[in-house]
């Protein structure tokens, strides 16, 4: 067992090293989670990670977890059957929108709501950082960050009722309306989960090649 302590300062006593808050990632990257620097991120990195952690908390049905990068799919989609002449950035920005799952992981709502506004604060910085990296920080506004929001409140209330045993009437309590009888959503029922890991991942990149700005 490691016997060293954090001191007041924080360094690690008896090491002269700064307490640790980076992490490192798969493609060589030392990101620092508090001040993350755009050129610390990589797509494949994020594709990674988000393919690995799962919605819901694991607690959906399948042989494979339901994970991040098929949400961030799905939420793309359900963006373009709301605003079907979405520009790249928007679908990007809605590709992206849980960006900083990729190293913070997914916490669920009621969780996030309860550790308060200093998670919020630490997950935006990181999205704002995934932002500035690929050039659409300044290419989305309010409409987009509305219709994104939205987005992925129709795609939580179909994860919900279709893999994660909500009943349809607690869909309807806690996740966004979608338009139950309109014909554009009704796809979206069979084809919610059934990818693993490496087919999230590579879906998940394959998306993100096809937006790029630059």
């Amino acid at each position: 067992m490691n016997g060293n302590r954090v001191s007041v300062d924080g360094h690690v006593q008896g090491t002269g090293l700064p307490k640790r808050a980076w992490q490192r990632m798969l493609s060589g990257r030392r990101l620092d989670l508090l001040n993350p620097d755009p050129k610390d991120i990589e797509i494949e990195d994020i594709a990674h990670g988000l393919a690995r952690v799962a919605r819901w908390n694991g607690q959906t049905i399948g042989d494979h977890a339901f994970s991040v990068a098929e949400h961030s799919l799905f939420v793309t989609d359900v963006l373009l059957r709301l605003e079907p002449d979405a520009p790249k950035a928007w679908q990007m920005a809605a590709l992206l929108h849980d960006g900083p799952e990729y190293v913070i992981g997914d916490l669920i709502s009621p969780f996030k709501a309860a550790i308060g506004q200093d998670y919020k604060v630490f997950e935006l910085k990181i999205l704002e950082a995934i932002h500035k990296r690929f050039l659409i920080d300044e290419l989305i506004g309010a409409e987009a960050n509305v219709l994104i929001k939205q987005a992925d409140g129709i795609a939580a209330y179909y994860e919900a009722v279709q893999l994660a045993g909500f009943s349809f009437e607690e869909g309807r309590d806690y996740f966004s309306t979608p338009f139950i009888d309109d014909p554009r959503f009704e796809e979206f029922v069979v084809k919610l989960g059934g990818l693993s890991v490496k087919q999230a991942q590579i879906a998940f990149l394959e998306r993100f090649r096809g937006l790029e700005i630059l």
